[in-house]
């Protein structure tokens, strides 16, 4: 008899869940570096960001990952995701004086189980 590999994957409410959980604790590890909220799942019509902070002139565009590995998270960010997520950037820099002025970055934090968060700076660029 085969066995269901749909049997042990999680559930969309899981995903979200952890999803969520994985935010909120790179939203702290980014705070105790110095980092300010600015935005919390931001949605424009082009795309979302996980999170944008600002630490002195340098705006960051934050992808949150939750993965076994930093690999795993680097991969998890295909380039169509991160041409909607500089899609999302422009629209938020169109609004944002400050942002526009300032510096743009586009930034990875990997969430592994049993590790602290890993900011991983300058991840990926944005993509027209």
């Amino acid at each position: 008899m085969l066995a269901d590999t749909n049997q042990n994957r999680p559930t969309r409410e899981q995903s979200e869940r952890r999803g969520r959980h994985a935010e909120t604790l790179a939203l702290w590890c980014l705070r105790l570096k110095g980092y300010r909220l600015l935005a919390r799942r931001y949605k424009s019509p082009q795309g979302e960001v996980d999170l944008i902070m600002r630490k002195g002139d340098v705006t960051a565009f934050i992808e949150v990952k939750a993965r076994w590995s930093e690999e795993q998270a680097m991969e998890a960010v295909t380039e169509r995701q991160a041409r909607r997520i500089s899609a999302a950037a422009r629209f938020w820099m169109a609004r944002d004086r400050k942002a526009n002025l300032g510096v743009c970055r586009f930034d990875i934090v990997a969430v592994r189980p049993y590790h602290w968060p890993r900011h991983i700076e300058n991840a990926f660029f944005g993509v027209d």
